[in-house]
């Protein structure tokens, strides 16, 4: 007998998860740290099950048998089929597994199930539509350093490149790029061998951290600009690829969504809508579904 739901959306940043009752209502949120399938499927369900425990926590629960649980997840990294099959092989003890994309729960709660598309911008980024007959379509989400265009870590491997050049005096030395090599531990005597550290031991999330360094000196800078209007024009192609007619809502969601809309260009700020719930939202959907078929 299913009592409760857990929707999870779990990146390479961190998870957050939205508890419901048997019933669909809604009663608590809960988070942790990052449970994007590429740091490991141990890991992975560690950081959602401290999510879930939080989330019952907040409810004033005791985390029941997880036999009367159902959950339903966004997880970044999916695509390799390996990593996703090794996952829900590990479950933990749920009664009911439904495991998609984080691109897949985060189209499900921006508009409420219905055909939409959205862009996703946060550590990474891929874009996902669900057309008219139901099916899924996606664009971009081949994962860094190779893809995810406009994301974090896109535009923070563009930064911490600007530092090597200058560094090595092919650019001009500059504020934003002092504030790049410092996050990176570069604000030292032997700069060179502190960044080459930094970038020898550099995750996705590291690199994604350096993006808030853009923004901040994205009106002074004119490099830290370009990497943001570049990543505007990123996300206009995305959307293209999505749906050229322009007929469905594109919604943008993530940390940077709201962040890079002054960098978008004019002609795609027409076609965004505001998102109605998010990835966690999704995930809860998708399970209630699933159960419901």
């Amino acid at each position: 007998m299913i009592e409760f739901f857990i929707g999870v959306d779990g990146g390479g940043s961190g998870t957050r998860v939205r508890l419901a009752r048997a019933d669909g209502t809604e009663i608590a949120e809960g988070a942790a740290g990052p449970s994007g399938l590429m740091h490991g499927i141990a890991k992975a369900w560690a950081a959602v099950e401290d999510a879930a425990a939080q989330a019952f926590r907040a409810a004033g629960l005791d985390f029941p048998d997880k036999s009367r649980i159902a959950i339903g997840l966004g997880l970044a990294g999916v695509h390799n089929r390996q990593w996703a099959a090794e996952f829900v092989a590990a479950n933990p003890g749920y009664a009911h597994v439904a495991l998609e994309s984080d691109g897949h729960t985060t189209v499900l709660g921006a508009h409420q199930g219905q055909p939409g598309a959205i862009i996703a911008l946060g550590t990474g980024s891929v874009g996902e539509i669900k057309l008219t007959d139901g099916r899924h379509v996606e664009v971009g989400g081949w994962g860094f350093p190779a893809g995810d265009e406009a994301s974090g870590a896109w535009m923070g491997l563009r930064a911490i490149n600007h530092v090597q050049q200058v560094l090595d005096g092919r650019m001009p030395a500059n504020a934003f790029a002092t504030d790049v090599a410092n996050a990176c531990g570069g604000g030292t005597a032997e700069p060179r061998n502190a960044i080459q550290n930094w970038l020898a031991q550099a995750t996705q999330t590291n690199y994604a951290q350096l993006a808030r360094i853009v923004l901040q000196h994205g009106d002074c800078n004119d490099t830290a600009r370009a990497i943001l209007l570049n990543a505007g024009r990123e996300v206009e192609l995305m959307a293209n690829a999505l749906d050229a007619s322009g007929t469905l809502p594109i919604a943008l969601c993530g940390g940077l969504a709201a962040p890079l809309r002054p960098y978008l260009p004019v002609s795609m700020l027409k076609r965004i809508v505001n998102p109605h719930g998010d990835s966690a939202a999704g995930a809860l959907r998708l399970i209630q579904t699933r159960i419901k078929e």
